[in-house]
């Protein structure tokens, strides 16, 4: 019988030559060439648009085809701009987004995975607003390159979505008919490789 102590010796070493470590790529949030968007219908006619201005995220993922990705994005609620300061004044105070209490809205990826066509991603993930955490589903489109610039390698996703806003308690007091309850999701993202 072989000596169990010597064969690890022998059996240890060819394990670890044999495995090779892979190290996860971070990926940096380029805001210039970002958008944190999102729409309503209004009195049941017409979409107003939206975006956080201030946002970061990022990016990390081992695979070069993203499907271990796991993404992260805060936004700060009081960036909110729809092109009126008087009905964003209205969408900061406690009447919806409360931004005093509930000063950043946040997302954290619990899953990245191809979708049914090239470059396409179902991801799910957990997004917290206005103090509540509810897990959302995205789709997300990539696209790939190089700044010729910066020559580093750059990837973009278009990302789409939606959700209810009386999931997070946002609105409660305004009826549907004058503010939709669901909010579409439309936001771009561009990560710049390190």
């Amino acid at each position: 019988m072989k000596n169990p102590i010597k064969l690890s010796l022998i059996v240890l070493p060819l394990f670890l030559l044999s495995f090779t470590m892979v190290s996860d790529t971070t990926w940096t949030y380029d805001n210039a060439h970002a958008k944190v968007g999102f729409s309503v219908t209004h009195m049941l006619i017409s979409d107003v648009e939206g975006s956080f201005k201030k946002a970061t995220a990022t990016l990390t993922s081992s695979k070069a085809d993203f499907t271990d990705a796991v993404v992260e994005m805060t936004a700060d609620a009081s960036s909110i701009n729809t092109d009126n300061e008087t009905r964003d004044g209205h969408l900061q105070s406690a009447d919806f987004f409360d931004v005093a209490k509930f000063p950043t809205l946040t997302f954290k990826s619990t899953s990245f995975k191809k979708g049914k066509d090239a470059n396409t991603y179902v991801v799910k993930g957990n997004l917290t607003m206005h103090g509540v955490t509810k897990p959302i589903t995205l789709s997300a489109t990539a696209r790939m390159g190089v700044n010729p610039m910066s020559k580093k390698t750059i990837a973009g996703f278009k990302i789409t979505g939606k959700l209810n806003r009386s999931d997070f308690g946002i609105g409660g007091d305004t009826p549907g008919a004058i503010v939709s309850d669901e909010v579409l999701i439309n936001s771009n993202a561009e990560f710049v490789k390190n």
